[in-house]
């Protein structure tokens, strides 16, 4: 991603109404070149969480990387620790459980598979990624 790309996005990101622990997560993927990052904004429509983060990696070793990233950063700024953590192994997927908001680090592959992003339609959507269109 180009430098002015992610100023972008991440400008467009501190005007949206997301808890601050749910950007930084997102910023954090974005810094070890997580694709198609969004967030879905799920809460009053289920009872799971509040907001879903939804990232690819085009590795196994890179989703271990932004795992390892948006957990390193969110135990540091916000003295945050993941619930539960699954699918470190393998690193097709996997899940950061905050409780109030859920992280998924998905290879391609897997996103495809899975497209979680479908079975939440009726969720306020928010993209951030370099060839999204500017969104209102």
């Amino acid at each position: 991603m180009k430098p002015e790309e992610f100023k972008r996005i991440t400008d467009d990101l501190k005007k949206r109404k997301i808890p601050p622990e749910v950007k930084r997560a997102v910023t954090a993927m974005l810094d070890k070149k997580a694709e198609r990052v969004m967030v879905l904004k799920l809460k009053g429509i289920n009872e799971i969480t509040d907001f879903m983060v939804i990232g690819s990696g085009n590795s196994p070793r890179q989703n271990a990387a932004i795992s390892d990233e948006v957990q390193g950063t969110l135990r540091k700024e916000f003295k945050r620790k993941a619930f539960s953590v699954e699918g470190e192994r393998e690193a097709e997927w996997i899940l950061l459980d905050y409780i109030d908001f859920i992280v998924h680090i998905f290879s391609e592959e897997s996103r495809k598979k899975y497209t979680l992003e479908k079975l939440w339609m009726d969720a306020k959507r928010y993209d951030f990624y370099a060839d999204q269109e500017s969104q209102g």
